[in-house]
């Protein structure tokens, strides 16, 4: 399902040359059209790609992963002006989805275990201080609510590697219906974890309706079939096939014949 078909950046002429705007106008001058319930952002760090993600999720008004949303963010501070001054184009605007950037899984993290323990520590005041079915009713519930969070995200989240409890939270929070904006998700993953991650992609956008814009420096990720791939290193960004992407062109290469690079170190 694609729910957003296109969007546009706008900017005074005072604001063309400040940052995001140069960034984004030199981007994607021309706007950007999506074709594809897939989108892949790739390119150098420092090319836009992941500044253009954080403007659309202010744009969108998305919530943020492990913060509150991307126009309450204060580490986005500077792209919710560039967000406010996105025009975007609908196929269908849906409310469900989220922004996620793998740094936000640690607040995320002990957010989850903040609300445990107060659920906990709400159980027992409640065990202590009130009596006969207000205390069986008040205590079950707490209880059943800390019993749900568990069930979902684990009783401790750090309990997993980084990757395998991302991995886990994408599998939860993921739902139907959604338009789902992810900054390099692949961070912590190992290689299996990232085909595995394309998969639940694949499977999210092709039976459950779901939208994903994803910046990336995967090669796996990348090559999710009828996927669109914008070429971030290039101004204005623009459509590229997978085998002519330099990640890709640069990994196989470095895999084939690592002899070629390493005999320089």
């Amino acid at each position: 399902m694609v729910f957003l078909r296109a969007l546009r950046v706008t900017a005074s002429l005072r604001e063309r040359d400040v940052f995001p705007f140069s960034i984004a106008l030199d981007k994607v001058s021309d706007g950007m059209v999506f074709d594809e319930p897939v989108t892949f952002f790739v390119g150098e760090n420092g090319s836009g790609k992941s500044t253009l993600v954080e403007g659309l999720a202010a744009a969108v008004g998305l919530p943020t992963l492990g913060s509150s949303d991307a126009n309450a963010d204060d580490t986005l501070a500077d792209v919710q002006r560039l967000g406010r001054n996105m025009r975007l184009t609908w196929h269908t605007h849906t409310h469900r989805g989220f922004f996620f950037r793998s740094e936000d899984f640690l607040n995320f993290a002990r957010r989850m275990a903040h609300a445990v323990k107060e659920l906990e520590e709400d159980a027992a005041s409640f065990a202590k201080n009130l009596q006969g079915y207000g205390r069986l009713l008040a205590t079950g519930s707490a209880l059943a609510q800390r019993d749900a969070l568990v069930e979902k995200y684990g009783a401790n989240l750090d309990t997993n590697s980084h990757g395998e409890a991302i991995m886990q939270l994408l599998l939860e929070r993921i739902v139907p219906g959604g338009l789902y904006l992810l900054d390099e998700p692949e961070t912590a993953f190992s290689p299996q974890r990232q085909l595995a991650l394309l998969s639940f992609l694949k499977t999210m956008a092709e039976t459950k309706d779901c939208q994903f814009v994803v910046a990336t420096h995967s090669p796996i990720l990348l090559a999710l079939p009828s996927a669109a791939v914008f070429d971030f290193d290039k101004s204005p960004a623009v459509r590229a096939a997978y085998a002519d992407l330099p990640h890709v062109t640069l990994t196989r290469d470095f895999l084939n014949h690592p002899e070629r690079y390493l005999r320089h170190l």
